[in-house]
């Protein structure tokens, strides 16, 4: 049964993290969406309209993956955790319910609208397409991660005579603090991914002199969204979501944060490999006092370690759990950096003839996708060996009679079928990027030159 437990961890984690590379950058451009058709709307140029097709023409492709490779992760709660879909479906089938049945289908709709209907609905209506495109998919985002959240802090549930889990209050369900948290800092982490795609590519545009108009229009959105984006994932989202971790899952901190032992005034570890089997944190680079002051805000406060807690509660992957966090909270500085010095060459008239900066933003663009990933491994093993902290093991939630070999067969499938579908994605986005917007004025006037001139 350890070996099926495992292998269908494995399925859903491959499953997740595949797709979760698609929503994240549509709910993140959505917002994009929102700015340049306002921009649009506001300055009458139909400049801002052709980079909203451009994008809108990315978002759909984006989109498509999505569906595609999100719904087998809806069967697998039956195929591969069927007890724990029996025992808490009561509960998690009304937000995933609600995502399919409201926001799934008011972002498709209108973005149907917004891509084939701008004539007929005009510049207003066209704005109010993109606008509830914006809307389907965060509020798409927020009962998925109310889902999660739940699974993290469950609340608003009551114990059935059969050992079932109901439901006590929808909004309950909807208002867990653990969700409002978990979800702002979700959605700056999209934003984040469709600023930096945005910005790399109008970087790709002006480093080769090509679509120079429109280049310089996505990296100035890019980067101002972006380094609002980055710092409010700091403060005030990653504060809170780490109180929140300390309050309700202290045993997660300290394997997060490489704490064997119960620390007055613990440091905050930046560097360091744990080694679990001894107990110890090798070669450590830390800050004295940090993880006290930033956990309680009292430099010298009483930081429970690992040891503190019995062994059969805590995380069953702690180095990869240490390294997912500090993936995440590393890429998290270095966007911090990159958007503000960004920002502050474009405040100042520099950005533009900055190849040095315009080649870092291009060349970032995966890093989003990993700081994103990096910050899901965070939540999902930190939440471990619980599949709903406190009520359910993960153990006793897989599908009792799907063996091993059954998961392993489905899984290289999934592995072989998503290969495709992610060459396919590259080709199509590559075909996007590589026809562009469309000419511009100051395109068209450049042109204009060269012919003179060849004359």
């Amino acid at each position: 049964m350890d070996e099926a437990l495992n292998v269908h961890r494995l399925h859903f984690a491959f499953t997740i993290t595949f797709h979760y590379i698609f929503p994240q950058l549509t709910m993140g451009l959505a917002l994009l969406l929102v700015y340049l058709k306002t921009k649009a709307l506001r300055t009458g140029d139909e400049h801002y309209n052709r980079a909203a097709r451009f994008w809108a023409r990315i978002f759909g492709i984006n989109f498509a993956l999505g569906v595609v490779t999100g719904i087998p992760m809806e069967f697998q709660f039956g195929t591969n955790w069927a007890a724990f879909s029996k025992t808490a479906g009561g509960v998690i089938g009304q937000t995933l319910a609600m995502e399919g049945v409201f926001s799934f289908f008011l972002e498709s709709s209108f973005l149907g609208l917004f891509l084939f209907g701008e004539k007929k609905l005009g510049r207003w209506g066209h704005w109010w397409a993109a606008f509830l495109v914006w809307l389907g998919s965060w509020l798409s985002g927020f009962l998925i991660v109310a889902t999660d959240a739940w699974m993290q802090h469950p609340v608003a549930y009551r114990m059935a005579a059969n050992g079932d889990i109901e439901l006590a209050s929808f909004w309950g369900l909807l208002l867990n603090k653990w969700a409002l948290w978990q979800y702002a800092h979700t959605m700056l982490g999209a934003v984040q991914t469709g600023c930096f795609v945005m910005a790399a590519v109008g970087a790709f545009y002006l480093l080769t002199s090509r679509h120079e108009t429109y280049g310089r229009t996505f990296v100035k959105a890019g980067v101002l969204v972006g380094a609002v984006a980055a710092t409010l994932q700091l403060a005030p989202t990653g504060d809170a979501q780490g109180k929140l971790i300390s309050e309700n899952q202290p045993v997660t901190l300290s394997a997060m944060e490489g704490l064997f032992e119960t620390q007055q005034g613990a440091p905050l570890a930046i560097l360091g490999q744990p080694d679990v089997k001894n107990r110890k944190l090798d070669n450590p680079l830390v800050v004295p006092n940090m993880l006290s002051f930033l956990t309680y805000k009292n430099w010298s406060a009483n930081v429970r370690g690992l040891e503190s807690f019995p062994e059969d509660e805590w995380p069953d992957q702690i180095s990869l759990l240490y390294f997912s966090y500090h993936v995440m909270v590393g890429l998290g500085t270095i966007f911090i950096a990159v958007m503000v010095v960004a920002a502050f060459l474009l405040l100042s008239g520099k950005l533009y003839q900055s190849r040095w900066m315009l080649w870092l933003l291009m060349m970032s663009v995966p890093l989003p996708y990993i700081a994103n990933t990096a910050g899901w491994m965070t939540a999902e093993l930190g939440r471990q060996p619980w599949l709903i902290y406190g009520l359910m093991r993960t153990a006793k939630g897989v599908s009792p009679r799907v063996g091993a070999g059954n998961a392993w067969f489905t899984l290289i499938g999934f592995m072989g079928m998503y290969t495709v579908l992610a060459i396919l994605w590259l080709f199509l986005i590559y075909r996007e990027i590589e026809e562009g917007p469309g000419p511009d004025e100051g395109d068209s006037r450049k042109q204009a030159r060269v012919s003179i001139a060849a004359d």
